[in-house]
């Protein structure tokens, strides 16, 4: 952890140990330098910073020590200089050389408790450990810097342990697609991993930086030559720390404002820092507009992070106005109201967020494993990387370090994690490079990774016209009802990609105006070795007579009782109804060709009617306008002769399921 005192603390407690001229030198000429570097940083700034002037108390002081080398005094206010004008290196030989001349000459042990501290800071963690004991085991230590004290020692004995253990790390260049001799950093990445949206600092006007967007698409396992985000979103202004949704078709990222309050042609904000959102329309970004609802406040709200149902908002939001620690910055969280409006955020708990400043949050597609940056954990010095998880009880777990070689004495931070949960993506300025930060990704080691995500994509349409339709996806959990995702298809294109988090069965109910609802199912309780499932959704007009399969509906074996799990399915069909009062449905029941054709008949009859009991029984939809027949293996999907044909049993029993079906026809 790296941390700032103000320099005329650091005077301050300088001039409270050598009161009243008792010094350990003899030498006057010594002690009348020592006293004149003690005031020169109070009565005059330096030249070149603006700043008070420690470099002159520095060559004052050298002068003194000149003159009595066992001066100890002067070796500590001489380090305090040193560490005002961030030599550390000096500073650490300057306290080495007191205790070396006076090892008792800190009462309270603070020399050990600021070796302690810089060793830290340099990544020696043997000397740093052994400093901070020697002042952790003095009976006068100052108790104002006992906890910070132990947290160094915390923070020595992990990075020991944790540089003779190191976990797996080979970081890879993103590739010249992606980086430049300028700066890339901030990746975002859609769940299907083909489009990394980042930023990048290009050079404009005098000697300055503009931050925009950039998006590089992964066709054929590489990525290609990124481009530039439309001139509505990218502006002469700064945007940075964008999140892009599941779908690649929403951007939530954070502009400023100037010094005079000016967001930008078009935008308005609250805060110093806001967070906006925009979303492409077929190939159209909209304009960006401050996210509506009440996370953005009149504090900085910076580097989101949107989760993969597009229900909740991670965030870091840093504290202004009087009493602000300057220093500190929280993960906050929103969730997703009512009419497409944000509620307040709330600060997540002391476990995750601690006095020191957090930074880049990451949750991952699966809504639980959340990544992020931290000066306040244990960690190997800077800014470290952690991961918690969410669990069942809505409690996060103890973060734990991702270990080094991913963390080191230096800063780390921008983490992502792909949707299946094994590549991570960061940026770097490392050796090797292309020049300035570039976006690497590694393996995660399998201690670390998420669970995976899988998803599926394809296009919604119509199925008489074939026209695009932007489908309103509402994906569920098939044992709790619980809305696990929610999702459009793209308006323009009928394009759409949901999000399918693995240990779960889930029902689809894909939704819209002047269509019957269609449904899928898909069980991700078993491996099967996909991620990606492909899907083309053809919608079936209200008035246009043809069959629609309930794909969720489900029997006990040879019985005509409903299993709990057609309860979802079974309750969106009646919502439908209920939103669509002057429709009539008739419910059919088909089965496969294997069995008795009269038993068939039979069963497939009772199965029509066991959900139609349920609609008027459960659901309460009226009778008049609900019928039900059994059509037996009269109207097979696939034909027994195409059936046959195949060469696997497994394909003939996916056909077989094929024909066993429950489904409904709109007949008024």
């Amino acid at each position: 952890m790296k941390r700032k005192f103000p320099w005329i603390l650091l005077v301050c407690c300088s001039l409270s140990f050598y009161h009243y001229g008792q010094f350990s030198s003899n030498n006057k000429k010594a002690v009348k330098l020592f006293k004149e570097a003690q005031i020169v940083p109070s009565q005059q700034l330096d030249p070149r910073t603006g700043y008070p002037d420690f470099q002159a108390g520095v060559l004052i002081l050298d002068k003194c020590l000149t003159k009595d080398p066992n001066f100890w005094e002067a070796y500590l206010l001489r380090a305090e200089f040193h560490l005002n004008l961030r030599k550390k290196s000096e500073a650490i030989a300057d306290y080495e050389n007191a205790l070396r001349i006076n090892p008792e000459h800190s009462r309270t042990g603070m020399t050990f408790y600021q070796l302690g501290d810089l060793y830290l800071d340099r990544g020696e963690y043997a000397k740093s450990k052994q400093y901070i004991q020697g002042f952790l085991k003095n009976p006068n230590a100052n108790s104002d810097y006992l906890k910070m004290g132990r947290f160094i020692y915390d923070c020595a004995t992990f990075s020991l342990e944790a540089m003779k253990n190191p976990v797996p790390f080979n970081p890879v260049n993103a590739g010249p697609g992606v980086n430049t001799r300028y700066a890339e950093y901030y990746p975002t990445l859609t769940v299907d991993g083909k489009q990394l949206f980042f930023t990048r600092a290009l050079p404009f006007g005098n000697q300055n930086i503009q931050e925009d967007f950039f998006i590089s698409k992964n066709v054929t396992g590489t990525w290609g030559t990124a481009v530039p985000m439309p001139n509505n979103v990218n502006t002469e202004r700064n945007e940075g720390a964008p999140t892009v949704s599941a779908n690649g078709r929403g951007l939530v990222f954070v502009a400023c404002s100037d010094e005079a309050g000016d967001y930008g042609e078009n935008r308005k904000g609250k805060g110093s820092c806001d967070l906006y959102y925009t979303e492409r329309i077929g190939d159209q970004w909209l304009n960006p507009m401050n996210i509506p609802g009440d996370i953005n406040t009149y504090h900085w709200e910076t580097q989101p992070s949107l989760s993969a149902d597009g229900k909740t908002l991670y965030f870091i939001r840093g504290l202004r106005g009087k009493g602000a620690d300057f220093r500190n910055s929280d993960i906050y969280v929103s969730h997703l109201g009512e009419h497409g409006k944000w509620l307040p955020a709330e600060r997540l708990p002391d476990i995750i967020n601690t006095p020191y400043a957090e930074e880049s949050v990451h949750i991952h597609p699966d809504g639980k494993t959340l990544y992020f940056a931290s000066r306040g954990h244990v960690g190997l010095g800077g800014s470290d990387l952690f991961v918690s998880q969410l669990g069942a009880d809505g409690t996060w777990s103890k973060p734990t370090n991702l270990g080094y070689p991913i963390n080191t004495l230096n800063d780390e931070n921008s983490l992502i994690v792909s949707a299946e949960g094994t590549i991570a993506f960061f940026a770097s300025d490392r050796a090797g490079g292309f020049g300035d930060l570039d976006i690497y990704t590694f393996e995660l080691p399998k201690t670390l990774q998420p669970t995976t995500t899988y998803y599926f994509e394809g296009n919604v349409f119509d199925a008489i016209t074939l026209g695009a339709l932007g489908g309103h996806f509402t994906l569920k959990d098939i044992a709790t009802g619980e809305v696990v995702v929610i999702s459009d298809a793209d308006p323009v294109t009928g394009t759409f990609t949901v999000p399918l988090p693995s240990n779960r069965q889930y029902v689809i109910d894909v939704s819209f105006k002047g269509y019957a609802p269609s449904s899928l199912g898909f069980d991700l309780t078993y491996k099967d070795n996909q991620t990606t499932y492909h899907l083309d959704i053809p919608m079936n007009p209200l008035n246009s007579g043809k069959e629609n399969v309930l794909q969720n509906i489900y029997f006990d074996l040879n019985s005509a009782v409903l299993r709990r799990s057609s309860y979802v399915e079974l309750n969106n069909l009646a919502n439908f109804l209920r939103e669509n009062p002057n429709l009539k449905i008739e419910l059919g029941g088909h089965t496969d060709t294997r069995g008795a054709a009269k038993d068939n008949l039979k069963l497939s009859s009772d199965r029509a009617k066991s959900v139609y009991d349920y609609l008027i029984q459960t659901e309460h939809i009226p009778s008049e306008r609900l019928s039900f027949k059994g059509y037996g293996e009269t109207s097979p999907i696939v034909g027994d002769s195409e059936i046959a044909a195949m060469r696997s049993d497994s394909e003939k029993e996916k056909a077989h399921q094929k024909n066993r079906r429950t489904v409904y026809k709109i007949i008024q």
